[in-house]
């Protein structure tokens, strides 16, 4: 069976990534899903001199080892100030430290979405340059606008939007079926 970690990249309490990338793990066959919510894993801001004095915290060790034991990861980004969430780059600057490629040549289905008409684009694109440089292996990305209007218990409600995404769930399902 595989192992998929799922993470909304945002420590909002009712995080509409967290919900969507949480969605789409339970879409991919013979698998065992890790929903994460990043408030289980609380961390000072880093700072060298922080690290330096008390060296990495455990729940950047222990969310490593989350994303050591996955054979596939479904991240979805929240967007904030078009970028990612202080939580989240707090959390891979640890890792960072630590693993020296934070996603550890994991496959990764990259999600994004916001309550707005962009769909976390610009984090997207920040990821999509950046990640493969952190060890991450792009299978596939899907940004999707409107949540609210475009997401329901059932999926996504917009026929064209939703044909892209399972395409590139698909996409991703082959990639660690492998």
């Amino acid at each position: 069976m595989l192992k998929i970690l799922a993470i909304g990249a945002s420590n909002s309490k009712e995080s509409i990534n967290k919900k969507f990338a949480g969605y789409t793990a339970n879409l991919i066959e013979n698998a065992e899903v890790t929903i994460v919510d990043l408030n289980d894993y609380p961390l000072p801001i880093y700072g060298i001199d922080l690290e330096q004095e008390k060296g990495i915290p455990e729940n950047a060790r222990k969310f490593s080892e989350q994303i050591k034991n996955a054979d596939g990861i479904i991240l979805s980004l929240a967007e904030h100030n078009s970028n990612f969430s202080s939580v989240f780059k707090n959390l891979t600057d640890w890792i960072s430290r630590m693993e020296g490629k934070t996603w550890q040549e994991k496959t990764i289905f990259l999600l994004s979405t916001s309550p707005g008409g962009r769909g976390g684009a610009s984090a997207m694109q920040i990821a999509l340059g950046s990640f493969p440089y952190a060890g991450a292996q792009i299978s596939s990305h899907f940004s999707l606008p409107k949540f609210y209007e475009n997401f329901t218990d059932s999926g996504i409600s917009d026929s064209e939007l939703n044909s892209k995404y399972l395409e590139a769930v698909a996409t991703f399902q082959k990639s660690i079926s492998k």
